[in-house]
């Protein structure tokens, strides 16, 4: 994709969403480096529900160290994976007492070797909540950017590199956030390309609008269901309108 349309993408993306953040809740560097840490594989409504609560009472690593396993997961087990999550979350925070003298380090090494944090979530943790640039690419970041042509990988590090090498430093946390968003509400899984303010410049959306793709959607299983439940519908209705 030439430079010109790849910042007409993100133009349109930022006037959708001029101060996009995380949806994640938090107050403190470590606050979200836990949220971050329970949220992969969960939404983030059921993390913030979570931390919402435990955060009232123990939001320091000491604290959840001193929680332990089994105290941890009485306020996590509604998020998936939560049984190995407490014990990443426990450990996490020993070592940050032990090591870090309780708090979250600035780097992304030291940030990687803490249990259950991978380079996403050091990404997170570092643009959010320490100022260090940082682009965490996700499902989301990278179904958008694959299906625009902004990027051309389904390897995470390789879209990673693409996107920070295409947009200036100090935008790599807000573009991740953006494509997001983006991904939440709009270029869904199952695409709303109705809503999408950069359908017009999309490589997806070009496919799906050749003669092609229309003959493959209306021959698709999904399809026929689907126009099978309609007619269903419209014999059941016309019925009872008879009657």
């Amino acid at each position: 994709m030439n430079p010109a349309k790849r910042r007409e993408i993100f133009e349109r993306f930022r006037a959708a969403n001029p101060n996009p953040t995380t949806e994640l809740k938090y107050t403190t560097p470590f606050e979200l480096l836990v949220a971050v840490v329970l949220s992969a594989q969960a939404t983030d409504k059921s993390v913030n529900l979570a931390t919402e609560v435990l955060y009232k009472k123990y939001n320091t690593p000491q604290q959840i160290a001193n929680l332990g396993v089994a105290g941890l997961e009485k306020y996590i087990q509604r998020i998936g994976l939560y049984r190995t999550k407490a014990k990443n979350v426990v450990e996490l925070c020993r070592i940050l007492v032990e090591k870090h003298g309780g708090e979250v380090p600035t780097t992304r090494e030291e940030l990687e070797a803490l249990p259950g944090v991978g380079r996403k979530t050091a990404n997170v943790v570092l643009g959010h909540a320490l100022g260090v640039p940082g682009l965490p690419v996700d499902r989301h970041v990278l179904r958008v950017a694959t299906r625009l042509g902004i990027a051309a990988s389904d390897d995470p590090e390789v879209v990673e590199k693409q996107l920070c090498a295409a947009v200036s430093r100090t935008r790599w946390t807000r573009t991740s956030d953006v494509l997001i968003l983006h991904g939440r509400r709009v270029c869904r899984p199952t695409p709303l390309c109705d809503r999408c303010n950069a359908r017009d410049l999309c490589r997806y959306y070009a496919a799906l609008s050749t003669p092609a793709a229309a003959r493959a959607r209306k021959a698709s299983p999904a399809m026929k269901r689907a126009r099978a439940a309609a007619t269903a519908t419209a014999r059941r209705v016309g019925k009872r309108s008879s009657k």
